[in-house]
């Protein structure tokens, strides 16, 4: 197996948008969130049990073979087939198969959000360079936020290991959480305080850490920085690619029924949190946030 790369951060960080960018150089292929649990026909999944799954050598057992398979781009094609229960399944799971097929031979590139607590794991475990997505928690809740998406903290709280090792200091606050008091924007706060950090936690592995925004900024130099780290060849196509994905022609911001577009004007999407944030919510975002997004974003303002 090819050194994998996993790429990971927080849900609305902007992994889905590296991920067709390092994809296109064809020297890597895409596995994509593997330990998400919105399972679908099609779509492979180790077997976690809760949102952003903690692996360690202690319970590895549950999640290296099905994960090693998925790094060598096996694809159980029979077996996602029977699960499909229409044409747009069968389409899906087609898809995925053919992609698999393509990138046999190619380096593995994990896009995996919730796996940014086992990125320890990956980088000892598995050799891989792990690569970790930042972005203003401004930006990022106001994302969830349009999307209505909110979290359940019952899913880090339920996993020992993740608690002594990493989350104890914030149990409190994640109790707090589960309250109906607590509305989506107080709940992402908390979560992107949590994952960002630990992240920050000098215990955490060497990671290459990458802004959203200045990818957004400068996305053809950011793109070859990162792909330099990496080890892969930055070409003429891929650099077309970059500029297609971030055009100022391109829309402002993706619509909520395909919020995993990628091609948008990424200038302008460093604006977006304006328009879907109130006063308060900015101002409740800021009291939770505002300490650890200091260690990332120094200059950041909060207006």
């Amino acid at each position: 197996m090819r050194r994998p790369i996993l790429l990971t951060g927080m849900p609305r960080s902007g992994t889905t948008w590296v991920a067709r960018i390092l994809t296109a150089s064809g020297e890597v292929g895409h596995i994509n969130e593997p330990f998400n649990l919105a399972v679908s026909p099609g779509t492979l999944r180790v077997p976690a049990d809760h949102w952003y799954a903690y692996v360690t050598a202690q319970n590895e057992d549950r999640y290296l073979p099905a994960l090693t398979r998925v790094l060598e781009f096996e694809y159980p094609l029979v077996r996602e087939l029977r699960r499909c229960r229409s044409r747009t399944d069968v389409l899906h799971t087609l898809k995925w198969w053919r992609d698999f097929v393509r990138s046999r031979g190619r380096r593995p590139l994990v896009k995996e959000p919730h796996a940014v607590f086992s990125a320890g794991w990956f980088a000892e475990r598995l050799g891989s360079d792990v690569v970790v997505m930042v972005r203003e928690p401004l930006a990022v809740v106001s994302s969830w936020k349009r999307l209505e998406w909110s979290f359940d903290f019952t899913n880090l709280l339920e996993q020992p290991a993740l608690m002594r090792d990493w989350l104890g200091p914030f149990e409190a606050e994640m109790t707090a959480a589960l309250s109906p008091a607590s509305d989506l924007v107080d709940r992402v706060a908390l979560l992107w305080r949590l994952i960002y950090s630990v992240v920050a936690d000098e215990r955490f592995p060497g990671v290459r850490l990458v802004r959203h925004e200045d990818l957004s900024r400068d996305p053809v130099r950011g793109y070859a920085e990162l792909y330099e780290a990496l080890g892969l060849t930055f070409t003429d196509t891929v650099a077309k690619a970059v500029e297609a994905s971030s055009s100022s022609e391109n829309p402002a911001e993706t619509s909520v029924e395909h919020p995993h577009e990628t091609r948008i004007d990424s200038k302008a999407n460093l604006q977006n949190w304006r328009h879907r944030l109130g006063e308060d919510e900015i101002a409740r975002i800021k009291a939770v946030t505002e300490a650890t997004a200091a260690l990332y974003y120094p200059e950041l303002v909060w207006a």
